[in-house]
């Protein structure tokens, strides 16, 4: 198969810097945005309730302070992060690779990524995507000028398409997530929500629970790699929670915010075991297979291998939390109604962990104390409809099968690895 690269790829975060330096040109600076409501919301107590029959049964919520900061990927190009990733991957291509075009599998916002990423280098993009691939995705991803190939929808029927389209046409594969390159193009918001923040506070320093303890901005470097963990003044985000599907975005942000003394943590669905990140590092093994309906389905994935070792390095990652279908509604409703910012379910699981998850709360109370912490929250797209999200708060038991699910051969319920 065409490779990628045949150079080794350090992940440090002088890479993430040179990756953005090679990007910026071509993505959307996205926002960060704030929210002094659901600031509140997550530094109020959960109701006793909320607790029974979870481990903190019976013992006094979680009180901590947190100031939420929202880095909104929904707005990137193509309505998601995957586009960091894309770009950096193609402008790491000699000429006579990008000559003979790129291939992946996708039927997830790596398509539509790749595509437009192709298009722009004005190179050939070829897309083999499952044949229940919604109409939607797969016009998006034609519409960038990609050649899109039909396969079954397991793995091996994918891969067996793309190495016949390389074996004819010499392209080269680019994969969602599970390569270096991939993994520092993610790495790139993380140095831009890192400089943002810091912005933020220095015109508003209340934004900052760090701001009426400390009354100046933190001049030092949380850029110079030389803080510790657990460092904290105004401007310097304590914490940053990112969604963990296959896990090219959470392990880059761990790459760029490694020694800054910036906490890094994943968050996954937990329905039908799509947390496998946070079961893998219990069991100390990656998960390689995941079946799930769950409504985030740009979650619907296992992490791949070289990712895991950077998610499994407890000193870049801190910990992977999940959280159910009710909270990922909850907050996403939240984040629509409130903020009036559209997001798709897979984007505010890192949300919903400040909100709902009782042990991420008491880690927040017990290490961030009376002050608390700033946390940055990744959204990582926007790519749902109005029909999907009607459908997802629609009551009744088979409200998660609504979602995103394809209906195969016998009726039977067929999940949409859309991942990539």
């Amino acid at each position: 198969m065409g490779e990628l690269s045949s150079i080794p790829v350090v992940l440090n975060r002088l890479g993430v810097e040179a990756a953005h330096e090679r990007i910026k040109l071509h993505i959307h600076h996205t926002p960060v945005l704030t929210s002094r409501t659901l600031s509140d919301l997550a530094s109020t107590p959960q109701p006793v309730e909320a607790l029974v029959g979870t481990p903190y049964d019976g013992k006094r919520p979680a009180q901590p302070r947190i100031r939420l900061f929202f880095k909104c990927e929904n707005y990137q190009k193509i309505g998601a992060f995957k586009s960091r990733g894309a770009f950096h991957a193609l402008s790491r291509l000699a000429p006579e690779q990008l000559a003979k075009g790129v291939i992946t599998h996708s039927s997830g916002n790596h398509a539509q990524a790749l595509a437009l990423a192709a298009h722009t280098h004005g190179i050939k993009a070829y897309i083999v995507m499952p044949t229940i691939s919604t109409p939607s995705k797969i016009a998006a991803t034609k519409g960038y000028g990609a050649e899109v190939i039909f396969s079954g929808s397991t793995s091996q029927e994918r891969e067996a398409v793309v190495e016949d389209v390389i074996k004819r046409t010499g392209a080269t594969l680019v994969p969602p997530y599970d390569h270096p390159n991939i993994i520092l193009g993610q790495g790139t918001m993380a140095v831009e929500l890192e400089q943002q923040v810091q912005e933020l506070v220095k015109d508003d320093i209340s934004l900052s629970v760090h701001g009426e303890s400390d009354g100046h901005l933190n001049s030092h470097a949380p850029t110079n790699g030389s803080m510790l963990l657990g460092e904290a003044s105004a401007g310097h985000l304590d914490a940053v929670i990112a969604p963990l599907g296959g896990g090219g975005m959470l392990s880059g942000i761990a790459t760029a915010f490694y020694g800054t003394g910036t906490r890094v943590y994943g968050a996954e669905p937990s329905f039908e075991g799509a947390d496998d990140g946070r079961r893998g590092l219990e069991a100390q093994e990656r998960i390689t297979t995941v079946k799930t309906l769950t409504i985030a389905d740009g979650l619907r994935t296992p992490v791949g291998k070289i990712n895991w070792t950077v998610i499994s390095d407890k000193c870049r990652v801190q910990g992977v939390f999940a959280v159910s279908e009710e909270q990922i509604l909850s907050a996403m409703k939240l984040v629509i109604e409130r903020m009036k910012v559209f997001v798709e379910p897979s984007a505010v699981v890192g949300l919903a962990v400040c909100l709902y998850d009782e042990g991420f709360r008491t880690i927040v109370e017990e290490e961030g104390g009376k002050e608390g912490w700033d946390v940055g929250i990744i959204f990582s797209g926007g790519n749902t409809t109005l029909e999907a999200i009607s459908k997802m708060f629609a009551t009744g038991d088979k409200r998660a099968e609504r979602a995103e699910a394809k209906v195969g051969k016998d009726e039977e319920r067929v999940a949409e690895n859309v991942g990539g």
